[in-house]
C-alpha cells in the first residue's frame, strides 16, 4: 500500500490543521492506521492509530483531548484533527499503516509509511 500525507503548514499556537493520509493499493479496511511525529536529531515518537473499522483508537499523552484520529474507509483515508496546537507540536507529521487488527504504538509495528508532512507552530 502506498501512502501520501498532506495538509501541514506553519500556523500559531493555539491554531488547528487537519492531516490527510491517502492510501492507495489495497484494501484499506483491513489496516490499522498510525501518526507519528519526529523532530531532527530526535526518535520518531507515536501521536495517534486507528484500528481498520475505527472503533478503537490510541493516542500519546501529550496529545489526549486536543488531536483527534479518524479514519473514512470509503475515501481510503485517515485523519488528523490538531486543535490548540502548541509549539512543542513542531514535527515532521507521518502516518503509516499496516495489516492487522490490533493498534500499536511502536513504529516497528507499521510496514508501511508515507513520505510526512511538516507542522511548525509558532509562539
Amino acid at each position: 500500500v502506498q501512502l501520501q500525507a498532506f495538509g501541514g503548514g506553519l500556523v500559531q499556537a493555539g491554531a488547528s490543521l487537519r492531516l490527510s493520509c491517502a492510501a492507495y493499493g489495497r484494501t484499506f479496511s483491513r489496516f490499522r492506521m498510525g501518526w507519528f511525529r519526529q523532530v531532527p536529531g530526535k526518535e520518531r515518537d507515536f501521536v495517534a492509530a486507528i484500528s481498520g473499522s475505527g472503533g478503537a483508537t490510541d493516542y500519546t499523552d501529550s496529545v489526549k483531548g486536543r488531536f483527534t484520529i479518524s479514519r473514512d474507509n470509503a475515501k481510503a483515508t485517515v485523519y488528523l484533527q490538531m486543535n490548540s496546537l502548541k509549539p512543542d507540536d513542531t514535527a515532521l507529521y507521518s502516518c503509516a499503516a499496516d495489516f492487522g487488527t490490533l493498534i500499536h504504538r511502536a513504529p516497528g509495528e507499521y510496514d508501511y509509511w508515507g513520505q510526512g508532512t511538516q507542522v511548525t507552530v509558532s509562539s
